[in-house]
């Protein structure tokens, strides 16, 4: 290229073979296009002409990545020419080589922290700082790769959607949001899918639209469904980084239920006695449906009793109530039959199909027969009687007629659950009402009583109060005071009640009992209010001289005649900070009893206890157990073992016995590892080592066989393998070892050699050889 300065940009793509392309700056390309062959051009003075450099972000390998170098055609590689880089990040993110121009990032960079980064190159003299050209500026943009995972920013979601809604009905939309950069590769392209809510909903893969996904879903059935929707990048392929979130889905009401009586037929009796606009029964429909849906009206559509009866609707149930219209007469009719309906005012269009939204039930209503009632006067009653009055006082009268034509005599009664305790009586015949003993206003101010005369009437006779109780402390609390209290501080304020009622104007009057009335610790104050002050007298209180003192206060009602009583005040000193803060209002003894308490020497005396008996145990257990008949000396004794329980003829018996049993299985294989040591590496046996066939008999080959391979085997330790057989019989050249015959047979084999035989036979040689030598002793006391 013929010019002046010129960059080569080393631009990074990811591509599929992870390779590095170097592509010159289109502008030099139009440049050279732009010259004819031979001809040199010339640059005229103008600012360079950048491409943009690429970085790819989180990069985070060894070495610097490079991102460009920058070279003038004045540089002859001499040193002169010196590199200079200025603007965003230059030096502290971007460096540059001022010999060779190559431009480094020396940190990982974020694109979602900055996109892009504006510097400014310029070659200058080294010596003198004299630009060889222009500054110019260019820009560094950051390559994004996929480090960011999609977010639902508006979690979690709630949605609802009718019942009964057609398949693919929209529910509502959720979108996430990826940082990466969207118009560079996928890292920003998303896929959507449903991770839970299957088969009720779907969800469109590109917008993220949720759908219902099954027909019919009812509400009354099932109300709220839990959906996760997920959000995957890179096009929904594998590798790409996903998020989640929540969608709670409500199905809402729709008017599909009509109104159900639950029965078809419905009973009720009628008393005489009722008068028109009287309630006779109640019934309902139901309906599942929710608010206007399930809203049921009711109208009589016929029967032969539509003139006597009327029907509304109670607001509040939503029962159909049905009223007397009319006045019956039981001589006239005795029944009377209605047929009642219920249909839902607000039917959906779309459900007509499903109706119809309506139900009918019959009701029959039968007439009682019974005599008209008496009817009392008054429809109550109210009598006053004198607290105290003697048995027998008169309290008042009541009275009834018989609205029959036959005009039965009225019988009175007093119900006894309406006076359990019977304060009153009444005459049968005239309705006077009696007391049957003297009443206490104060233990029951009123008395309710019923009086029958068929129907019941309710009589209230209120109890007159009498002054006959004595007035007392409101409270019963303790009163605290500091020992530092102050003279004249009032320390509490104290009030009094009466069970007695209180008249107009009618207060307490407090006043110290006489036997204090001078005391030199405390004073009292009647405030006039039906209250008292307590006022402290003296300073010096101290709880270590006196902790309680107890003030009796007399109080008086002044009412007629007056109660007075005497009430003491208790009031405690206690131990207070400087702002009058309570510590503490318990005497408290200033020397500490030395020693332990009671219950510290009990605790240690049981602990001693309960070490003795568990060591006295301990040693009851140890003398218990038995010591092993043989002792073991502690030393590393390793032996492969052998023990056959078998017994055969003898030598000569060759078929009682198969001596193939004896053989090592292990062997089979060609090595023979010890049992006590697992080999690191076995070894085959070397050649010409025979063994016996499996059927022979020949115990002596068998057992030099044995020994041959003992000897040979590599992984075998340098100590002794003692190879123990119970090969043995009638017949057998070797006799029998066995101790079980030892004891009756008589033996003239002497068992010295046992000692010599080391520490390892030293139990077996203790039995053989010591009744030798017991005998011998004997011989030789005899001889002498």
């Amino acid at each position: 290229i013929r010019s002046s300065v010129h960059l080569e940009c080393y631009i990074w793509v990811l591509s599929n073979f992870n390779r590095f392309l170097f592509l010159p700056l289109p502008t030099w390309q139009r440049f050279i296009k732009g010259g004819k062959e031979g001809q040199v051009l010339h640059r005229s003075k103008r600012g360079w002409v950048w491409n943009q450099f690429f970085v790819i972000e989180e990069y985070t390998g060894p070495d610097p990545v490079l991102v460009g170098r920058l070279h003038s055609d004045v540089d002859s590689g001499n040193g002169n020419i010196k590199y200079i880089l200025s603007g965003e990040g230059a030096g502290t993110i971007f460096v540059i080589d001022d010999k060779t121009g190559n431009i480094h990032a020396t940190k990982t960079l974020d694109r979602e922290e900055q996109a892009q980064y504006t510097l400014t190159a310029q070659a200058v003299d080294r010596d003198t700082n004299k630009p060889l050209e222009p500054p110019s500026e260019f820009i560094v943009k950051v390559q994004d790769i996929n480090d960011n995972p999609p977010e639902f920013l508006h979690g979690p979601y709630y949605a609802r959607v009718p019942e009964m809604s057609n398949v693919g009905t929209s529910v509502m939309q959720v979108t996430a949001t990826d940082a990466d950069d969207p118009t560079y590769g996928n890292s920003a392209r998303l896929v959507y899918s449903i991770l839970q809510g299957q088969p009720y909903f779907s969800v469109e893969p590109q917008t993220g639209i949720i759908r219902t996904a099954l027909p019919n879903m009812d509400r009354e059935a099932r109300q709220e469904y839990d959906v996760v929707i997920q959000a995957k990048d890179m096009g929904g392929h594998m590798g790409g980084l996903s998020g989640t979130t929540e969608v709670k889905i409500t199905l809402t009401d729709v008017n599909d239920n009509p109104p159900k009586f639950p029965q078809s037929k419905y009973k009720h009796l009628l008393d005489l006695d009722k008068v028109p606009g009287e309630e006779v029964g109640r019934l309902k429909a139901k309906d599942p449906d929710l608010g206007d849906n399930g809203l049921v009206n009711y109208r009589l559509i016929d029967g032969d009793g539509l003139s006597m009866f009327e029907l509304s609707t109670d607001s509040e149930t939503r029962e159909a109530v049905i009223k007397l219209k009319k006045s019956v007469d039981f001589e006239t009719k005795r029944s009377y039959t209605l047929k009642v309906e219920g249909s839902n005012p607000h039917v959906d269009p779309q459900f007509l199909a499903w109706g119809p939204y309506k139900d009918e039930a019959t009701i029959k209503i039968s007439v009682e027969d019974a005599d008209e009632p008496p009817v009392f006067v008054a429809p109550s009653y109210t009598f006053e009687v004198e607290e105290n009055a003697p048995e027998g006082t008169l309290v008042g009268r009541v009275h009834a007629k018989d609205t029959d034509v036959a005009n039965n005599p009225v019988r009175y009664m007093i119900p006894r659950y309406t006076d359990v305790e019977q304060f009153f009586s009444v005459n049968s015949e005239d309705g006077m009402i009696t007391t049957t003993r003297p009443l206490d206003r104060e233990a029951q101010a009123w008395h309710n009583i019923s009086v029958s005369a068929t129907e019941i009437v309710r009589v209230n006779i209120k109890v007159k109060d009498v002054n006959d109780n004595s007035p007392e402390f409101a409270t019963n609390n303790e009163v605290l005071m500091c020992e530092t209290v102050a003279p004249g501080k009032v320390i509490e304020t104290v009030s009094a009640v009466d069970k007695d009622e209180m008249a107009h104007r009618q207060h307490f009057t407090f006043s110290l009992a006489p036997e204090v009335a001078h005391n030199h610790n405390f004073s009292l104050k009647d405030n006039r209010d039906s209250t008292a002050s307590i006022f402290v007298l003296r300073k010096g209180f101290s709880r270590l001289t006196q902790d309680v003192y107890n003030l009796p206060i007399e109080i008086n009602d002044n009412g007629f005649p007056a109660m007075s009583s005497t009430n003491t005040l208790t009031i405690r000193v206690c131990s207070c900070d400087s702002k009058n803060t309570i510590l503490s209002c318990n005497v408290e003894p200033y020397v500490l009893p030395a020693g332990l308490s009671t219950g510290a020497l009990i605790a240690i005396l049981a602990c001693i206890v309960i070490l003795l008996a568990i060591v006295v145990l301990f040693v009851a257990l140890r003398r218990q157990k038995k010591e092993p008949l043989i002792v073991f000396e502690e030393e590393d004794i390793r032996e492969n073992i052998i023990t056959y329980d078998d017994e055969g003829g003898g030598e000569e018996d060759t078929e009682a016995f198969d001596i193939a049993t004896l053989q090592n299985p292990d062997g089979a294989n060609g090595f023979l590892p010890r049992k006590d040591i697992k080999p690191e590496l076995q070894y085959p046996i070397r050649p010409g080592s025979g063994r016996p066939a499996a059927n022979s008999v020949d115990v002596d080959d068998f057992i030099k066989t044995r020994i041959a391979e003992a000897d040979s085997d590599p992984t075998a330790p340098p100590y002794d393998s003692i190879q123990i057989y119970g090969y043995e019989g009638r017949g057998s050249l070797a006799g029998s070892l066995s101790s079980l015959e030892s004891v009756t047979t008589e033996s003239d084999l002497d068992y010295d050699y046992l000692q010599s035989w080391g520490p390892r036979f030293k139990k077996l040689a203790d039995l053989y050889g010591t009744k030798d030598c017991s005998i011998n002793d004997g011989d030789d006391g005899e001889d002498s």
